[in-house]
């Protein structure tokens, strides 16, 4: 009987997954890209150069590899991310387990483009993640503002441990300062000239109907009160003092959007668009901040 080749095994994975109904949304949206991150994770291939190979066919014990890996995903519900270990935001790779939230955030875009046209890139000296678990935010933000330190908060310090791991492997630790505090709380005096947050905001009832995907990540990295705005609310009140002139703070509320512009609907924020999709992003300036605070 022939062999399958490693395209034939991503089909089969994508019909598997597809059967099952699995819950995409934690790095890939399509079933045949969940498919071939697990397929190529159980036999040891990177993406790179995996196009040549599509076409070459697989042994027993590679097959073997690929099936269990894709059983544990279909039957124990495990984020692919969770199993690989590995992710990528903002065109870097990060190390992820189920210590922290997977990243998934449209502010990686938002990264990319230095934040432009909201601040202008060269100004910026001082960037705080608050609520950073993985360090993506933090790292990413290294790595576009090479000249500035970045302060990444987290209350978990299992999180924070995970996170310097991305930081070394980055070459960004001696820039990248993690912190635990919950919110500003150990910040003192600090103050930015960019606040940027992927913050918990799941409601109550949002999160008894989530996927059973989610119950793998953080539950406090989620779950923000009754209508998901806890942490909001937090950051719309004390951002303002650690915010310097012209400087801008960026937050993710994700599906919460409707709830927080309901919640806070005197408040002047501008919505941000996303290119990739996604969305729930909002953005205010330092002197809206005070003015509204």
């Amino acid at each position: 009987m022939r062999a399958p080749t490693l395209r034939e095994l991503i089909e089969r994975g994508a019909r598997r997954l597809r059967r099952a109904r699995v819950f995409l949304g934690h790095g890939t949206d399509n079933a045949r890209d969940e498919s071939a991150v697990l397929v190529l994770h159980a036999l040891g291939l990177s993406y790179r150069g995996a196009e040549s190979r599509l076409d070459r066919p697989v042994g027993a014990r590679g097959q073997a590899r690929v099936r269990a890996l894709l059983e544990r995903r279909v039957h124990e519900r495990i984020p692919a991310v969770y199993l690989t270990g590995r992710t990528w935001f903002a065109g870097l790779a990060f190390r992820v387990d189920a210590r922290v939230l997977i990243p998934r955030s449209p502010i990686a875009e938002l990264i990319e483009r230095r934040f432009a046209p909201w601040i202008r890139p060269e100004r910026v000296a001082r960037v705080l993640d608050l609520g950073t678990g993985s360090g993506c935010i933090a790292i990413a933000c290294a790595k576009a503002f090479p000249r500035a330190h970045i302060d990444a908060v987290d209350l978990s310090a299992a999180a924070l441990a995970l996170a310097r791991l991305n930081a070394r492997s980055h070459g960004v630790a001696r820039r990248v300062h993690f912190i635990k505090s919950d919110h500003f709380g150990a910040l003192a005096r600090r103050s930015y000239d960019i606040i940027v947050s992927n913050p918990p905001y799941v409601g109550v009832r949002e999160l008894a109907a989530l996927p059973p995907e989610y119950r793998h990540e953080p539950r406090m990295a989620l779950a923000a009160g009754h209508d998901g705005l806890d942490s909001v609310r937090i950051i719309l009140r004390d951002a303002g003092r650690h915010l310097r002139p012209g400087g801008i703070l960026v937050v993710e509320v994700g599906d919460t959007e409707a709830a927080a512009r309901r919640a806070f609907a005197h408040w002047p924020f501008t919505w941000l668009e996303s290119a990739r999709g996604g969305g729930g992003v909002f953005l205010l300036t330092a002197e809206q901040l005070h003015k509204y605070a």
